[in-house]
């Protein structure tokens, strides 16, 4: 399984709050796919053969024994076993067969794991709907571009059948691209019997020269709160859209709480946030934060209560509402008790590591996360490797997206076909999917002054808005902000934050430069198309100021 709507970790309104994109950059959800159609011909896999796979599947039950955990074995029924058919696992499945290995993934759900079937892909169909909703009830901005629209209104059967047509849509993709390539798809819960060595099922058993564990995440619901998948509800439920309700509280204000309150106020829906610490949407850059509140909380139908914790919570029941007990997150004394018609818990998520049999090869999770180190080898109790074992995605915790997941298993497969391959983590992207859009890239301003002050260097900050763009105001939508932090005295690009209209597209200029070590001087120098929104990108880099091409002075 892979990460949620927007993939996020255990959030600030948890009380053990996991290692996020805050540890990299901030704490924060998010939810993305990236997914690969394109068949490899197979005369470049000679060892395929299409229509095999149950033959193939029968050998390989008796090929590894239960009783023999100890010591590796020395034939393979497969080059490598994925453990989750999630979007990281499907992404590694996919560029293991272009590198020529025989692969099989294994999966104890459905393929498409979280994010393609509770996370990234429904929540996107259920936005879509907000964001044209939230465009029809505008009347004022369709006035602004001559356009009379009465009486929109929506179908919240039709809504969510929707979500669920495009998860199975999605999900039918990524089956058939594993498929078409002779991935072996196998079916039961997966565990690691001994060094090289993998169940599944009741009473199957492989083995594999290589073995990747992908097996994502699952919502974290804090000790207090008695979900019933009706009134109280996590990500997984309200992604169904069974009733819109006409009061919701959201517990926890990160990515998976802010794109629910897109829908939910778009939909008719009033939302109060709960949020721990002392202020909304702590995750992101303080400035991009702000404008965030003004434009996406202050203007709608929306209410917070922060600082606070919310130690109990219990379903509506025989007429009565939900019950939620707030406690002030210093004092721990009791604040005050809401009542609502549903909760959503939106506290982040929580590894899916039980019963992956890590002790049998003396593996402790930390927090529930898979230990690993750069390369994404897992490291056991002792702080040794484990020889051929990776763990990637949500069930390492280094960056809980599924596009990171994605690349953290290319990465894997990369070092399998002898390439040393590092994923520069720095230079992943990150989307809410709100309206309009906010994405970000590298370190918030906070966290560069922090590395800045420690490494003994300057940094400075360029910023450009949305309402000097063409394209924008064209679409009537120039409310945002770019932001680049960077070093001007090398041109290193440390960061980019973007709100406004389309920025989860926009980001990957920046990401792109940050992966491939591009420097601000350079990059100013590319062409955009006029008019477009990428030129807000262009603006952005051509206001920053580097000194690195200053000629010194000559000393007399």
């Amino acid at each position: 399984m892979q990460s949620l709507i927007s993939t996020s970790p255990i959030s600030s309104s948890s009380l053990q709050p996991l290692e996020s994109y805050a540890s990299l950059t901030a704490s924060f959800n998010l939810r993305f796919c990236s997914l690969r159609r394109e068949v490899v011909p197979l005369s470049r896999h000679k060892h395929r053969v299409i229509g095999a796979a149950s033959k193939r599947t029968r050998k390989c039950v008796s090929a590894a024994s239960p009783d023999s955990n100890g010591s590796p074995p020395t034939k393979f029924d497969y080059d490598l076993v994925i453990i989750g058919a999630g979007v990281g696992g499907h992404g590694a499945a996919l560029h293991a067969v272009e590198k020529g290995l025989k692969t099989a993934i294994i999966e104890g759900d459905v393929i498409g794991g979280t994010c393609v079937n509770r996370g990234c892909v429904p929540s996107k169909a259920l936005l879509a709907v907000s964001g044209r909703m939230r465009e029809l009830q505008d009347e004022h901005h369709m006035k602004a571009l001559g356009i009379q629209v009465s009486g929109a209104g929506y179908n919240r059967q039709a809504v969510a059948d929707h979500a669920s047509n495009l998860a199975s849509k999605i999900r039918n993709n990524l089956t058939n691209s594993m498929k078409a390539l002779g991935v072996d798809i196998l079916t039961g819960y997966g565990s690691i019997m001994g060094p090289q060595k993998v169940k599944y099922g009741l009473d199957n058993f492989i083995t594999a020269k290589d073995i990747i564990i992908a097996t994502g995440s699952v919502p974290f619901v804090p000790k207090g709160i008695d979900v019933d998948g009706k009134t109280v509800v996590t990500s997984d439920h309200a992604l169904k859209l069974e009733f819109v309700p006409e009061w919701i509280a959201i517990v926890g204000s990160g990515y998976i709480g802010l794109e629910f309150s897109d829908v939910y106020t778009a939909l008719g829906s009033e939302v109060t946030f709960i949020e721990a610490l002392d202020q909304l949407m702590p995750g992101f850059d303080p400035e991009i934060g702000k404008l965030a509140q003004r434009v996406l909380i202050n203007p709608r139908k929306i209410d917070y209560h922060t600082g606070v914790f919310a130690t109990k919570i219990t379903p509506a029941k025989d007429g009565k509402p939900v019950i939620i007990e707030l406690t002030d997150a210093k004092t721990k004394e009791p604040k005050e008790t809401l009542e609502v018609d549903a909760a959503l818990i939106a506290t982040g998520r929580a590894p899916f590591t039980k019963g992956l049999g890590l002790e049998n090869i003396n593996v402790e999770t930390q927090r529930g996360f898979v230990p690993v180190d750069e390369r994404m080898r897992v490291i056991d109790a002792k702080g040794n490797t484990v020889p051929h074992l990776y763990c990637i995605g949500d069930a390492n915790g280094k960056l809980m997206l599924a596009h990171a997941a994605s690349a953290q298993g290319i990465s894997v497969v990369e070092q399998l076909s002898g390439k040393d391959h590092v994923l520069n983590h720095m230079s992943v992207p990150a989307a809410c999917f709100t309206h309009p859009e906010i994405s970000m890239v590298g370190l918030t301003e906070p966290q560069a002054k922090e590395k800045a002050k420690k490494e003994k260097f300057k940094i400075s900050v360029a910023k450009t808005s949305f309402k000097a763009n063409t394209k924008a105001l064209a679409e009537n939508e120039g409310e945002g902000l770019a932001k680049l932090i960077y070093r001007p005295d090398t041109g290193e690009i440390l960061g980019v934050h973007i709100l406004g209209m389309h920025a989860a597209d926009l980001i990957h200029e920046a990401s792109n430069a940050i992966a491939l070590g591009t420097r601000v001087q350079d990059i100013k120098f590319a062409v955009h198309a006029h008019p477009t929104l990428s030129e807000v990108l262009d603006e952005l880099f051509k206001a920053a100021h580097v000194n690195v091409d200053k000629p010194k002075p000559v000393a007399v």
